[in-house]
């Protein structure tokens, strides 16, 4: 029987729960996986100290240190987290989270917003095709809904009018950072710039054709190369990497 490894999937964008659900299904064949959900209320600022506490919270009542997985925006709260309690977290994946970890799809919109003479509408069925390739119209006006969604109810800090950076740099943890070979939003420049950072135990991994949902699209080589990742930790004595190349721009 295989080891089972502790994790922690993170999600905070409820629009896009049934995205991480592939993924969420592989890598239960090989762990003891949880969710912690966050989902902004809608008179509640946006701030990610809240979800911090919570998490902390959550996790105290884990035996051990687990495995944090968060694409995007959740990511980037995985991120934080691991920055302020390493003590807590076994190793950290990012999926779709660029080394400039704020960059997301919501603020690669409203930078089109700004510099493309177009309605809302058309720019979304464009972010649409970015996001997700060619869709047939039902399932684009499903998927411009879902998009819409996320704007209103994630924890995205991104406005038309602002937006907000978080200081670049790693972790103290072991570190998998995962991206969609035709990404537009977290390009090849955001994914490699994580090596400035990067201790021995830290990996980058693309999958090839994928965009930046690739873990919906293809789970099980996002998954295989997450439990891979995991069962190399197990293997190796250097599991606890060294903090020197941390970085706070």
């Amino acid at each position: 029987m295989a080891v089972l490894h502790d994790a922690v999937w993170l999600n905070v964008s409820p629009a896009f729960q049934e995205f991480n659900q592939p993924c969420l299904n592989f890598l239960s064949q090989s762990a003891y996986l949880s969710q912690y959900k966050y989902y902004l209320s809608l008179d509640e600022p946006l701030s990610f100290n809240t979800p911090l506490i919570w998490l902390h919270n959550y996790l105290k009542n884990c035996d051990y240190p687990v495995h944090l997985i968060g694409h995007g925006m959740s990511g980037l709260l995985g991120l934080l987290y691991a920055r302020q309690h390493p003590e807590m977290v076994r190793s950290l994946t990012l999926i779709s989270v660029g080394f400039y970890p704020s960059v997301d799809w919501q603020a690669h919109y409203y930078v089109q917003r700004q510099l493309l003479n177009c309605s809302q509408q058309k720019l979304l069925t464009q972010t649409v095709y970015n996001l997700f390739g060619f869709q047939c119209p039902p399932i684009t006006k499903k998927l411009i809904g879902i998009l819409k969604e996320d704007m209103i109810s994630s924890l995205s800090p991104h406005t038309l009018y602002k937006r907000v950076s978080f200081s670049p740099g790693g972790v103290q943890v072991p570190l998998l950072v995962c991206r969609g070979e035709h990404d537009v939003v977290i390009d090849q420049n955001l994914w490699q710039g994580w090596s400035r950072v990067f201790k021995p135990c830290d990996r980058l991994w693309q999958c090839p054709n994928g965009r930046y949902f690739c873990h919906y699209f293809d789970p099980q080589k996002v998954g295989e190369t997450i439990v891979n990742f995991w069962d190399n930790l197990l293997k190796s004595s250097d599991v606890i990497c060294p903090a020197d190349s941390l970085i706070y721009d």
